[in-house]
């Protein structure tokens, strides 16, 4: 029988702004791919040029700059390239609607007559994380902090550096990641991968205490019993164990 293969694409999107009704666009794609909860280092990144201006409050996020995307691509070139990639996968997005809403945008500026979710399932992080954590502060900095995941390099928004941080977030969310691929390439075919062989660890030394240190203890344990006047129970030495 085939084996059900599970292909999550972890995917952000960093826009010139928050609204879309102000002629906002995606200035960037990254996404990175996660099968059967394994990282395979299979990733996506395009910059993309939204011809026009970042509104500060976003260039203050993200930090990329006009001058920076002014030679790089437009949407409508890299379109077709970016939906071979995440066709038929789940999209795993935190806070999805934004994201979803600007992709779908995209689309209807090159003239794709679909919409994001027609090719993929979505599922939302953030809503995730929502009601596994009522009340608590569910954005990717409070959730590494939550799940111990390290993010002391983001000091500035990307896309592709928030789809690793997530995918690495949402792996331990939902129960953990089981292998993580260290190969830095974009073959998602690749088998080499890590996992930890107890039977490889070398055997745990055991250190007993000498027969003057068991006299030691013994006495001091003499002089609490005679002084409090209790009975103490003492355990079977260590090296009868």
């Amino acid at each position: 029988m085939k084996k059900d293969i599970t292909r999550l694409i972890m995917l952000d999107t960093e826009t010139t702004g928050i609204g879309i009704a102000q002629g906002n666009r995606i200035l960037e794609i990254g996404a990175v791919e996660v099968i059967n909860r394994e990282i395979t280092g299979s990733s996506y990144q395009q910059y993309i040029n939204p011809e026009r201006e970042s509104e500060p409050g976003a260039l203050e996020v993200h930090g990329i700059t006009t001058e920076f995307l002014s030679d790089k691509p437009l949407f409508a070139t890299i379109v077709d390239d970016f939906i071979k990639y995440v066709q038929g996968a789940e999209l795993v997005i935190h806070n999805a609607p934004f994201d979803v809403g600007f992709i779908n945008h995209e689309f209807a500026l090159c003239g794709k007559n679909i919409k994001i979710q027609d090719i993929c399932t979505i599922t939302d992080s953030l809503d995730y994380a929502r009601n596994k954590h009522p009340g608590a502060r569910n954005n990717l900095d409070a959730l590494c902090r939550r799940y111990g995941v390290i993010n002391t390099h983001r000091t500035l928004h990307g896309a592709l550096l928030d789809s690793q941080i997530l995918a690495e977030v949402y792996l331990m969310m939902t129960g953990g990641q089981t292998k993580l691929n260290l190969e830095a390439s974009n073959d998602s075919n690749s088998e080499t991968s890590l996992s930890l062989d107890l039977s490889q660890l070398p055997p745990l030394k055991v250190v007993k205490a000498t027969a003057e240190e068991l006299q030691l203890h013994q006495q001091w344990l003499d002089k609490i019993s005679k002084n409090s006047e209790v009975d103490f129970f003492y355990a079977t030495p260590p090296d009868e164990v």
